[in-house]
């Protein structure tokens, strides 16, 4: 007889704590690194961002929807940055002006 599978971990939580990092990270660069370094450590950081959504997502131990789980964070987490270079963006040209 088989047993009965275990209530599986949320793995939405996985995907909320990639946001959550990417979101940190990028507003960090933000604040700390000058404008013209920002883009290149913008881009660094998303590599990281790609690689840790992998590691929290294989960490689960989740096959279902695994494609999924990765795509919606790193979709998310791409999302999140770009709004916030924006941010920073419209921020250094309302200091230009």
């Amino acid at each position: 007889m088989s047993e009965p599978a275990l209530a599986p971990r949320n793995a939405f939580h996985g995907v909320l704590a990639v946001w959550i990092v990417a979101l940190l990270t990028s507003i960090a660069l933000g604040v700390f690194v000058a404008e013209d370094l920002r883009v290149g450590w913008l881009l660094i950081s998303f590599g990281g961002i790609v690689l840790l959504s992998f590691a929290v997502q294989l960490w689960y131990a989740r096959p279902q929807g695994f494609i999924v789980r990765v795509a919606g964070s790193v979709i998310g987490a791409l999302m999140l940055m770009g709004l916030v270079s924006v941010g920073f963006g419209l921020a250094a040209l309302a200091t230009v002006v």
